[in-house]
């Protein structure tokens, strides 16, 4: 197989990247120079928001093409068309943000979708720009399009600071706010899970539209947590605090206390998705343990810091915040007191 990726070198573009080379395929990658590319594939660069961004494209052909991006979906169209007649697939990764909100728990792929529209060239609404891309690329390649609504996406490599939080928090010991129910039931995919299922559907030659998540119950907040404090070798005390008087102190889920989102519309449409589609497509899903233990590995041989996306704010807890509403004191104010 030859597979041209769009992007390659960070997170989910560098699982693609990474598991493509362990299958013996052809990888061109094309960046902006960023970030040094793994050895072992072929580098192009350009910039798909300059003008003549996609020069280096203008020639080759290639069996498939993996596309990250998400920004404006002008850009994920101007790709899509001149790539047309010249590549077999193109798989796009977006996300299931694209279903209009709120969804009711178990929804499939048929739910209702955001607008979107291709020709927009403004960074936005990210729901929009999801589905604006997805509308960009089914426009230029039809039935194969492959359109691959990812959940929350967390592994080794993540750039965007969810795990990684936890884990360097639950590493630091001590009382740790954990949100309830302890019970919880997460949605997510590892990294690596959703690169190899999307190079199996190239394979396949699958197109149209998959939630790729884990299936409901795949694993709980307790048990992500107890994991993290497990591979980290921890001392730390998971205090679990219902989610009212977490919300009280005016802690924003997701945000705040990454991942964790308390029962609700936002807990139903991120977390309770139907996935019945891509597990009949031979999505596999592993165990959380190994997801977290990965994760600490991969962060501890890189000294201990994540990666963070210029493009997306950091999240977690503010150390004084969390000991106040642990203490029962309220929320401590910038001067110090406490309200």
């Amino acid at each position: 197989m030859k597979l041209l990726i769009l992007g390659g070198t960070e997170f989910a573009g560098r699982a693609v990247t990474d598991a493509a080379l362990e299958r013996g395929w052809e990888v061109t990658v094309f960046h902006r120079g960023h970030h040094a590319p793994p050895p072992g594939v072929t580098a192009l660069h350009g910039d798909r928001t300059a003008p003549d961004g996609l020069a280096a494209l203008a020639e080759g052909e290639w069996d498939a093409v993996l596309d990250t991006w998400s920004g404006a979906p002008s850009a994920v169209r101007d790709a899509a068309r001149l790539l047309a007649e010249r590549v077999g697939r193109y798989v796009y990764v977006s996300s299931c943000s694209v279903y209009v909100y709120p969804s009711a728990a178990g929804v499939d792929e048929a739910a209702p979708l955001v607008d979107g529209s291709p020709d927009d060239s403004e960074d936005g609404d990210y729901a929009r720009a999801k589905r604006g891309a997805e509308l960009a690329v089914v426009d230029a390649f039809g039935e194969r399009a492959l359109l691959a609504r990812a959940g929350l996406i967390i592994g080794p490599g993540e750039n965007i600071g969810r795990l990684p939080w936890w884990l360097g928090r639950i590493a630091k010991g001590g009382p740790v706010l954990a949100p309830g129910p302890r019970d919880l039931e997460l949605q997510y995919i590892d990294v690596r899970d959703l690169a190899n299922w999307m190079l199996d559907a190239v394979e396949q030659g699958l197109g149209g539209a998959y939630n790729l998540v884990s299936a409901p119950g795949h694993t709980t907040t307790a048990e992500l947590l107890e994991a993290c404090a497990r591979v980290t070798g921890s001392d730390a005390e998971l205090r679990w605090t219902d989610p009212e008087p977490i919300l009280a102190a005016g802690i924003q889920p997701w945000m705040d206390l990454p991942i964790w989102l308390p029962p609700g519309e936002d807990y139903a449409h991120m977390h309770r998705r139907g996935v019945a589609k891509a597990l009949a497509a031979g999505l596999d899903c592993r165990p959380a343990e190994e997801t977290v233990a990965d994760t600490w590995a991969w962060l501890r041989s890189i000294g201990g810091v994540a990666p963070q996306r210029p493009d997306r704010p950091v999240v977690g807890l503010d150390p004084r915040i969390e000991a106040a509403v642990l203490a029962g004191q309220g929320v401590p104010t910038p001067g110090g007191l406490v309200d």
